[in-house]
This record gives C-alpha cells, sequence and structure tokens, in this order.
C-alpha cells in the first residue's frame, strides 16, 4: 500500500495518506483558478486511499461554495490548501501538498476552455530555474 506525507507551508497541519490515487487532474475551471490564486489546480483524487491528521487538525477549515461542489480545505494560519473530504467517498489532495514525490502523472486537464488567457502562451515565455536576478 502507498504511502505519502504531507503538510502546510507553516507545517502546522500533518498529515499521511494511505493508498492510492484513482486520478490527477489540473483543473482550469475559473473556481480553482479563484482559490488557487493561479492558471490551475492540481488535485489527486482517490475513493479508497485514507487520510490521517498527524497534527494540527485544529487549524484545518473548509470552504465550501454555495450551490456548488467547489470546496476546499486549508489551513487557517498559513492559508495553504490541503486535503478535503467534504465530497462524501472522495479524498481530493492538491499535489503541492505533499511531501513526498508522486510518480502519478496527471491523468488530464479539465476545464480546458477557461485556460487564462496568459497561460495559453507558456511554451514561449523563458525558464529561470531560480529567482531571476
Amino acid at each position: 500500500m502507498t504511502k505519502h506525507v504531507g503538510s502546510c507551508l507553516c507545517s502546522t497541519v500533518k498529515f499521511e495518506i494511505h493508498g492510492d490515487f484513482d486520478s490527477f487532474y489540473l483543473c482550469h475551471c475559473k473556481h480553482c483558478q479563484k482559490d488557487t490564486g493561479s492558471a490551475y489546480a492540481s488535485n489527486l483524487f482517490s475513493q479508497s486511499a485514507k487520510l490521517t491528521w498527524l497534527a494540527g487538525v485544529d487549524s484545518v477549515t473548509s470552504f465550501t461554495l454555495p450551490g456548488t461542489r467547489h470546496s476546499k480545505s486549508f489551513c487557517k494560519s498559513c492559508g495553504s490548501a490541503l486535503p478535503s473530504t467534504q465530497l462524501t467517498n472522495l479524498l481530493v489532495v492538491p499535489a503541492g501538498c505533499l511531501d513526498t514525490e508522486i510518480a502519478t502523472l496527471p491523468t488530464a486537464q479539465i476545464f480546458t476552455s477557461s485556460k487564462a488567457a496568459w497561460e495559453r502562451a507558456i511554451n514561449d515565455v523563458p525558464e529561470v530555474e531560480g529567482l531571476p536576478e
């Protein structure tokens, strides 16, 4: 059985996940753009993996956008995205909160019709391995 560990940016919240992920989606919908502040959300999904909070569970809070299934769990202290169990029988894990590497490649990019205009030309933007001087 696969084990992953993760945490928030301030390390208040720590968790582990036992089990495998069923899918890995890069979501470009407007809701995901708003709640990540970026071009898309990178979320892993599992119907069978088990989440165990190791520290800071009292610092985890959640928000569900009224009238939608869009929900997000995050650290009250630093705002980092965290695993969510808001949807019945579905664990949603933001890929960036994992401290262990994942071998899974994204299953698909979804809601691509909502891609940010500036992201459409991302391949033409220069790459810099660290902070630019």
